[in-house]
């Protein structure tokens, strides 16, 4: 950045959790440049956690999910985004809700709008994150009653449509989003189909050993749990209302409402021509979040955050890890800023373990460190029969993760020994004074994630940039 580096301009493209935070750390590092926010949402930051939880419930209407912003920053005026929008007071920045990038010059340093504007900047971060996957055949996604759940408007209609009472709900994939309503429902009392490729409900993200409890739970609490199969066809009838599903096996599920949880989708589209390492998996960077252009080369004035990116992390063998984490989307943010603003000596990397919670069915899931990044796991303390326990995962003889189920207390012991590479399984009595509940490990059974009708919230890869690439020579 030209100049002092607390001045400039800064651009953040993604005005949910990671913008913010992002934004946040730039003015507390003593940035007093142009900050400029620019969100495709109409709202302001909001958290979505509760989204799932709370607000199908009941307890919490959508519009009360906004994030607070941190004491003792610099506020701006309370100014209308745009025409008919919501004003509000959030900290000193130009806050562009409602419109959406739509593309990205970096030669020019440009960010351009939908509207015609473009966004000239210094140092730009990318956090546009993700949205819910669409049921792939738009004739059937658009039958009244097919609903998705990620934005503040999705949780809103999805809330008053169970409050109305549905005959049957169906919920196509059961990953966390989709166990998680599927839970919401059976505490409303409402019948609920789950239909999940996959062989057991949260496979894709403990692996097939601890999957096993998730299935338990969805069965004792009265789900109608079809797994192994497919939805091959969403009906509807001659107005255009939902009605139910063909099943892979045969079967017919009548319902009159849908909800779709396939997972997520990268917003990346509108990076296609900007020569970032940009596909599927999100906006590779390195560890310090610095953009990689499709050649794999670093850049240093676009910088990357939240469930957009792709970063390295050598507890994972430096693979690249996609994360769907509110504590990554955090951490990440923070590193981004304060290396948007600081010299290279003083820069640092986001080495932070993911962590990840969940609560369904009367029970708190928590995870540390990444369960598909194994081979094999061993519950060490609790059990299995009365939903209480530590499970934890190992890869090649160290430890990579554990995962909690109302057990949360012992998340930081594991987390320390995660992050010392400690020896898998661990000793006897390595928490608590007791022996380890299973004996010997078991195959963590971790599935392709091809084999899943949802994306899993931790993706490790070695994706590349899915377009040609041109292999540069120098002139002769």
């Amino acid at each position: 950045m030209p100049g002092d580096l607390r001045d400039g301009r800064i651009v953040i493209v993604g005005a949910s959790l990671a913008g913010l935070r992002a934004a946040e750390t730039l003015r507390e590092k003593g940035f007093t440049g142009s900050l400029t926010v620019v969100g495709e949402e109409p709202h302001p930051p909001y958290d979505r956690p509760p989204l799932s939880k709370q607000v199908l419930l009941g307890m919490a209407a959508a519009d009360t999910t906004g994030l607070p912003m941190r004491p003792g920053l610099p506020m701006g005026p309370g100014l209308p985004m745009r025409p008919g929008l919501p004003t509000h007071q959030p900290l000193d920045a130009d806050w562009r809700l409602g419109v959406r990038a739509t593309g990205l010059d970096p030669d020019g340093k440009r960010v351009l709008l939908a509207d015609g504007e473009s966004l000239p900047y210094d140092r730009l971060l990318i956090a546009t994150g993700t949205r819910a996957r669409p049921w792939p055949r738009p004739e059937q996604a658009a039958l009244d009653g097919v609903l998705t759940l990620r934005t503040r408007d999705d949780a809103a209609r999805l809330a008053d449509r169970l409050a109305a009472g549905p005959r049957r709900v169906l919920v196509i994939g059961a990953g966390f989003t989709g166990s998680e309503i599927a839970s919401a429902c059976r505490k409303r009392g409402l019948p609920v189909t789950v239909a999940e490729r996959g062989t057991a409900p949260l496979v894709g993200a403990l692996g097939g050993t601890l999957a096993k409890l998730a299935t338990g739970l969805h069965r004792a609490h009265g789900v109608d749990l079809r797994c192994g199969v497919t939805v091959t066809e969403l009906r509807g009838d001659d107005s255009g209302r939902f009605t139910g599903a063909d099943l892979s096996d045969g079967d017919h599920i009548d319902a009159d409402l849908c909800v779709v949880a396939l997972g997520a989708v990268r917003n990346v589209e509108w990076l296609a021509d900007s020569g970032l390492a940009a596909g599927t998996h999100g906006v590779a960077c390195d560890a310090g979040c610095r953009a990689f252009d499709m050649y794999g080369i670093v850049t240093d004035d676009v910088f990357v955050a939240g469930d957009v990116s792709r970063f390295p992390h050598p507890l994972f063998d430096y693979q690249m890890l996609s994360l769907e984490h509110w504590g990554n989307a955090v951490e990440q943010a923070e590193v981004a800023a304060h290396n948007m603003v600081t010299p290279e000596p003083r820069r640092r990397p986001h080495l932070a373990v993911p962590v990840f919670w969940s609560n369904q069915f009367g029970v708190s899931i928590k995870s540390v460190g990444v369960p598909t990044f194994s081979d094999q796991v061993v519950v060490a303390q609790g059990s299995l029969r009365d939903r209480r326990l530590v499970a934890v995962y190992g890869y090649r003889g160290r430890i990579t993760a554990a995962v909690t189920v109302n057990m949360a207390k012992w998340l930081e012991h594991y987390q320390r020994l995660i992050e010392t590479a400690a020896p898998f399984p661990p000793g006897p009595g390595a928490a608590d004074g007791h022996p380890l509940v299973t004996e010997f490990p078991l195959p963590s059974d971790v599935p392709d994630p091809k084999g899943l009708s949802h994306g899993p919230t931790v993706a490790l890869t070695g994706h590349l940039p899915d377009r040609r690439l041109t292999v540069v020579r120098p002139a002769d």
